[in-house]
C-alpha cells in the first residue's frame, strides 16, 4: 500500500513539473524568434536552423549574444537587441523549446563536393593538423552539450560562419577560429555542402 501511494506522488510530482514546464513554454514569446528562424524554427539563409539544436549551445548563444561576445555583423544587427533584456530562466525555456522541434535537413549544398565534405568531417586535414570534426560534434554532427549540432544546418549559414571566423569574429570560442584559419575556400564549400546534407 505505501509503496502504490509513493508511487502515485512520484508520478504526480513528475506530472506537475512537465505540465509546468510546458505552460512555460506556451507563455514564451515564441513569435519573436520564429519571424526570423521560420514558424518551424527551419531558419533562412541570414538566420539559422535552430529546430533541434542542443538546448545548451542555444541557452549559451543567448548569453553570448546578451553579452556581445558574438560580434559578427548578423549578431550585431539582429540577435543583439534580441537578447538584451532576456533572463536566464526565459533564455532556458526558449532552449529547451527550440531543441524540442523535428530538425530537417537543409540540403542546401553542392552535392558534387559532398563527399570531399565528408572526408574532410571524418578524417580531418591531417597535412593542415585538423583534427576530425567528429570528435567534437559526433558521427552524425548531431553536436554533445553545448557543442552545436551542424548536421542540416544551411549550406550559406556555415560557409559563412567558417569565413567569419577567418576574419577574426567570436574569436573567444576556440578551437574554432584556427581551424576555420586553416581550411581553404574550397574546403569550407566542400565542409559546409556535406554538412547540410545530413539528418
Amino acid at each position: 500500500m505505501r509503496r502504490t501511494a509513493f508511487r502515485a506522488a512520484v508520478l504526480a510530482i513528475f506530472t506537475a513539473s512537465i505540465a509546468g514546464r510546458l505552460l512555460a513554454q506556451e507563455a514564451l514569446p515564441i513569435r519573436n524568434c520564429t519571424w526570423c528562424h521560420g514558424s518551424s524554427a527551419q531558419g533562412y539563409t541570414t538566420a539559422p536552423r535552430i529546430a533541434g539544436q542542443r538546448p545548451q549551445y542555444l541557452e549559451r548563444s543567448l548569453t553570448t549574444f546578451k553579452t556581445h561576445v558574438r560580434d559578427n555583423p548578423y549578431s550585431k544587427q539582429y540577435m543583439w537587441g534580441a537578447a538584451a533584456n532576456l533572463s536566464k530562466e526565459t533564455a532556458q525555456g526558449f532552449a529547451q523549446y527550440f531543441s524540442q522541434l523535428p530538425a530537417e535537413p537543409a540540403s542546401d549544398g553542392d552535392g558534387v563536393v559532398a563527399d570531399q565534405g565528408k572526408a574532410i568531417y571524418v578524417e580531418g586535414v591531417p597535412t593542415a593538423n585538423i583534427v576530425s570534426c567528429i570528435v567534437c560534434h559526433g558521427p552524425s554532427a548531431e553536436g554533445f552539450e553545448a557543442i552545436p549540432r551542424l548536421g542540416g544546418l544551411g549550406y550559406d549559414y556555415l560557409k559563412r560562419r567558417l569565413g567569419q571566423w577567418n576574419e577574426g569574429y567570436h574569436a573567444a570560442a576556440e578551437p574554432m577560429p584556427r581551424i576555420a584559419r586553416s581550411l581553404s575556400p574550397s574546403e569550407i564549400e566542400a565542409l559546409a555542402s556535406y554538412l547540410s546534407f545530413l539528418r
